[in-house]
């Protein structure tokens, strides 16, 4: 199979310019990041992509045993690098993407050379001296309901997860991006994201990182962007002037300018 059509990548910006690839979280497609791409591609070459389940993806790809696993989603990361022959390229991934972003610098440390952290989370479930936002049973709750009535769970998960209720037209993007992702593959994706656990991958983390939160997230409260700041070696820790999940969408100038930003100080 052709890698390149399996996850639908798209390449554009300056080819002769430093890659940067652009990752969705879950629920989501490379349309999510349409306001970051400008402000990229005239010094960049912009890789983006969806994961097999989602967007333009070729759903006959997809496995649950392989995406049962964060390390599957990093193992199709990893190949569209290759594929490409990207080296050094700067990952940028969205909520759980950040965590797949990880493991695939770990799979490939010379294909991602810098990452960045978008509203990351290592474990959504709180722990002992660990607050991740959510209690076991709140995740459970959350999964039942998913598996029961997905598009339901779509139309009352979306607004919560993007915030800015004054602005509705954010959470109704979202809640259609959710509808359009094939069901059976949601379930898949949605327990290999709520149920994860890669603090560990954190320490192990040897390229330059920046991590951007936000003032009020409900999905990956400010305590999260704390501990994986402590976590990962030499990071950077942004917070921007946004609120919600999704800051590449409801505050694309301060999600752009840090970027940006942060990719400066790399050449």
């Amino acid at each position: 199979m052709d890698i390149l059509r399996r996850n639908n990548v798209t390449v554009t910006g300056n080819p002769q310019g430093p890659a940067v690839v652009l990752a969705h979280g879950f629920g989501c497609d490379q349309n999510m990041w349409r306001l970051t791409v400008p402000a990229l591609e005239r010094d960049h070459r912009v890789v983006l992509f969806d994961y097999v389940g989602a967007g333009g993806s070729d759903l006959s790809a997809f496995s649950a045993d392989r995406y049962g696993s964060l390390d599957g989603y990093a193992q199709d990361v990893v190949e569209v690098c290759e594929r490409l022959d990207l080296r050094d390229a700067v990952f940028v991934g969205h909520s759980v993407s950040s965590m797949i972003g990880v493991l695939a610098a770990r799979q490939a440390p010379d294909r991602i050379g810098a990452l960045v952290m978008v509203a990351p989370s290592p474990r959504y479930i709180d722990d002992v001296g660990y607050r991740g936002g959510f209690s076991e049973a709140d995740i459970e709750e959350l999964l039942e309901s998913l598996d029961a009535n997905y598009l339901g769970w779509s139309a009352a998960m979306a607004p919560l997860i993007m915030g800015n209720p004054e602005r509705p037209e954010l959470g109704e993007e979202l809640k259609n991006s959710f509808c359009a992702t094939d069901p059976e593959m949601a379930h898949v994706f949605a327990r290999t994201t709520f149920l994860s656990d890669t603090r560990d991958e954190l320490k192990g983390v040897r390229v330059p990182t920046l991590i951007l939160e936000c003032t009020q997230d409900a999905i990956a409260p400010r305590e999260v962007g704390a501990f994986v700041h402590e976590a990962v070696p030499d990071s950077t820790l942004v917070t921007l002037d946004a609120t919600g999940h999704c800051p590449h969408l409801s505050a694309p100038e301060a999600t752009n300018a840090a970027i940006t930003a942060f990719l400066a100080g790399l050449r």
